[in-house]
């Protein structure tokens, strides 16, 4: 794999409100900053009493940040973080149960057991791949992840970097089965040989590959589907194979000083109302009958896609994330 320069991801603070007072909520997100607005906008209407502040990290800072403010956590809550890195259990002791009526009405499959976490969401790995730049190197459109391991495609993709991006580590563990499938762990090892450029972030290589830096960018539904909408000869792919996806939690932190209100915050966050907004921008939408819009189905989207999704073993995922990422990286250097 040839040398890569990292992209960096913004760090985005949006506030409700001014400054901190009783009923203010400081949440850590890991959602892409252009959904978060949205979003927001909506809360603050349905919750006119809680000023909401959101710190926008990518998935590898944000669990960083978690960990190094473990002692003394500054957050009330957590929203849209990769279940896997969730699921740390030096993370996952940081969380209390949370509840409410919308939480405790999502599917069973979209909820830990014991109230830790819920997933309202999820993102499914695709390729952004741009048509005018394949054609220019004369390569064929991949169709499968096994394709990205020709040599043909050398240097031609960029992909999420799994140390620093949830959609980089969901993507090598699930293509391997968390490393213990030895056919996977040889195409993701076959993918890596062939990537020109890592990022920080998961959608990323998606806006490198619609400016045609790269003809292939691995990614997420939501941000090929985002490059067609703006205009970019852009083509989503949803690899044949294994198909990769990863679930976006959200919990509460032990010991929250606002604790009230973050679970208010929470709750509607699994609201029907909440669901609604998500469907402009997630591919994975847990609330019950919801299912891809006419657009994201035209795009490729199966209109039952949450029903198909295969069972993930996250806890296990989560366990094996240092060791596998360790193994990833020793043996791609």
């Amino acid at each position: 794999m040839r040398p890569y320069r990292h992209i960096a991801s913004a760090t985005l603070l949006l506030a409700i409100g001014g400054l901190a007072h009783a009923g203010t909520v400081t949440v850590y997100s890991a959602l892409e900053s252009d959904e978060i607005a949205t979003y927001l906008d909506a809360a603050k209407k349905a919750l006119p009493g809680i000023d909401i502040r959101v710190l926008r990290l990518s998935s590898g800072d944000l669990a960083a940040r978690l960990l190094a403010e473990s002692a003394q956590p500054r957050n009330d809550a957590i929203w849209g973080m990769a279940v896997t890195d969730m699921l740390d259990p030096r993370i996952a002791g940081l969380l209390a149960p949370v509840h409410g009526t919308n939480i405790d009405r999502m599917p069973a499959a979209f909820r830990d057991a014991d109230g830790r976490w819920f997933a309202p969401t999820g993102f499914l790995a695709a390729l952004c791949v741009n048509r005018e730049a394949l054609a220019g190197q004369g390569l064929p459109m991949p169709r499968h992840w096994q394709d990205l391991t020709s040599p043909a495609y050398r240097g031609q993709i960029a992909m999420p970097d799994p140390s620093s991006s949830g959609t980089g580590y969901m993507l090598i563990s699930s293509l391997s089965e968390a490393g213990r499938d030895k056919a996977g762990m040889d195409t993701v090892l076959g993918i890596a040989r062939n990537v020109g450029q890592m990022t920080l972030s998961g959608s990323a290589p998606c806006k490198l590959a619609r400016i045609g830096e790269f003809p292939i960018g691995i990614s997420f539904a939501f941000s090929a589907m985002q490059s067609i909408r703006q205009g970019y000869p852009v083509t989503m792919v949803i690899p044949e194979g294994p198909k990769g996806y990863e679930l976006e939690a959200s919990a509460l932190m032990k010991g929250s000083p606002h604790a009230g209100d973050a679970q208010r915050f929470l709750d509607w966050t699994a609201s029907p109302a909440a669901a609604a907004l998500y469907r402009g921008y997630k591919e994975i939408v847990a609330a019950p009958g919801s299912v891809p819009s006419e657009e994201q189905q035209r795009e490729g989207l199966p209109a039952d896609l949450v029903a198909t999704l295969p069972a993930r073993d996250f806890a296990t995922a989560a366990r094996e994330r240092a060791a596998l990422i360790a193994r990833y990286k020793r043996l791609t250097r």
